[in-house]
């Protein structure tokens, strides 16, 4: 999937995946990550997500990454913040009180510049991408925040039907990707009501993935 992809969806606002409210499964198991105010969690590929803003309400330090200018600035504005604004080569630091956002190619994004996080928040960075780009996805967020716990959101229906993304991810799947560094937990399987995009039959998972002692 190639990077043109995403900044037309933003420049064309074709941004469904882009939810107009806290996302319900975060904010009921959100206690799962077992996190103090002042901590800081991840999230890889966070567009200008309202999870940000509940996440900066509890207390907690949010880091993110996104390709989109559009999306950071969008989120920046809607926060009602402004950022200092750094180079670091091909990454774009936006920095204010409680969050830094990295704007640019997550993979090009590596620790040093990244620091210390205490969990990850993963609503929408697994099911945006190909299978083939998801291996990759996986380990470097593995390597990236040292196998920190995770909630992790996944879109479970019939491939078939429809295009991603979201992509199906299955069960099967965030196991290969995740089960050598991590006890992977079903916290909750519920039905779209409305389906995917409005037609599909689809489920919505949360996972909580403990990294192995």
């Amino acid at each position: 999937m190639q990077h043109d992809f995403w900044h037309q969806r933003w420049q064309n606002q074709q941004i469904g995946f882009h939810l107009d409210a806290v996302n319900p499964l975060l904010a009921a198991h959100f206690q799962a990550l077992n996190l103090q105010a002042g901590q800081r969690v991840f999230i890889p590929l966070c567009g200008k997500t309202l999870d940000i803003h509940w996440l900066l309400s509890q207390g907690i330090q949010v880091a993110g990454a996104e390709l989109n200018q559009l999306a950071v600035d969008t989120l920046f504005a809607e926060l009602g913040v402004t950022p200092t604004i750094t180079e670091h080569g091909s990454l774009r630091l936006y920095h204010a009180e409680h969050i830094d956002i990295f704007q640019g190619d997550f993979f090009t994004l590596d620790k040093g510049l990244l620091g210390d996080v205490d969990a990850v928040y993963d609503r929408a960075a697994l099911i945006a991408l190909p299978a083939n780009m998801r291996i990759d996805y996986s380990q470097h967020l593995i390597n990236l925040t040292a196998s920190a716990p995770q909630l992790l959101i996944s879109f479970h229906y019939d491939q078939s039907l429809i295009e991603g993304p979201p992509f199906n991810v299955s069960a099967e799947e965030v196991a290969a990707h995740y089960a050598q560094a991590y006890d992977i937990h079903l916290l909750a399987d519920e039905i779209l009501p409305t389906g995917l995009k409005g037609k599909f039959p689809a489920q919505e998972k949360l996972w909580f993935l403990n990294p192995l002692k």
